[in-house]
């Protein structure tokens, strides 16, 4: 059977007919859920077509108590996938340093490969948790040195703060999994801050030396004979300050249009 050339990773709850994946996974009273859709579900067997994938992801403790703050991200993604930069301009993290999400978006809108939402909680001592939610910008920060992406966390509520996430994306040589994304997240509130939720949509067409192309695209390279074909989409790898590592992989499936 050949490979899949499947371009996805992440995180969300699916419909029937998506190619999808969700996984729970817990290490002592930690745990993390992660889930994937990649659309549109039905491919090209033999052609690498545009895909998007929308991604969303929770960190909760069963008690109830303050989770650790997530401290690392490493997204290893299925060796056949495709993620092109050929062309797409590039933003640098020194032009969203301490933005709000219109002027970063006016910074390096033409930069854009996806948005979506997260949220967060304070917990200073002697004081009620308090919840902070934002927006996230996706852009891809491609350079001679590598490809690369930079995320754009920014809230207004309780209090206006922006924090910019570079992913770093690498090849690995051998394995099922190639593409590798991954990033350390920095100090949140003093340490007092950690992030519960978050939800993304990554994908973007553009237009490159006359031709149309595809930040991600994919296939479903079933063999002949078969219209449905499962594969393994992802390896994600989470970090803890407390020392707590969740490993998850995640199925998926598509089908030949």
């Amino acid at each position: 059977m050949r490979r899949l050339a499947v371009a996805a990773v992440f995180l969300v709850c699916l419909p029937l007919g998506v190619a999808s994946a969700r996984q729970f996974v817990q290490n002592g009273n930690l745990r993390v859920a992660f889930e994937a859709r990649l659309l549109p579900y039905a491919l090209p067997r033999e052609r690498a077509a545009p895909v998007t994938v929308q991604l969303s992801g929770a960190i909760r403790t069963t008690d109830g108590s303050t989770p650790p703050p997530l401290r690392e991200i490493s997204i290893a993604m299925n060796r056949a996938g495709v993620v092109s930069v050929a062309g797409l301009p590039s933003c640098h993290a020194a032009e969203l340093q301490q933005t709000s999400t219109s002027a970063a978006l006016a910074e390096c809108r033409r930069a854009l490969v996806g948005s979506g939402h997260f949220a967060a909680n304070v917990n200073f001592p002697g004081t009620p948790v308090f919840p902070a939610r934002g927006r996230v910008l996706v852009f891809n920060s491609s350079s001679k040195k590598g490809p690369g992406l930079l995320l754009h966390l920014y809230g207004s509520s309780p209090v206006r703060a922006a924090f910019v996430l570079p992913f770093k994306i690498t090849r690995q040589r051998h394995g099922r999994f190639g593409t590798v994304f991954s990033t350390r997240i920095p100090e949140l509130a003093a340490n007092q801050g950690y992030v519960t939720d978050i939800e993304l949509e990554i994908g973007r067409q553009y237009s490159y030396r006359g031709h149309r192309r595809s930040f991600i695209s994919a296939s479903c390279a079933a063999p002949q004979g078969f219209s449905v074909v499962p594969f393994e989409l992802a390896k994600a790898t989470f970090s803890f300050a407390s020392g707590q590592h969740l490993v998850t992989r995640l199925p998926g499936n598509c089908k030949v249009r």
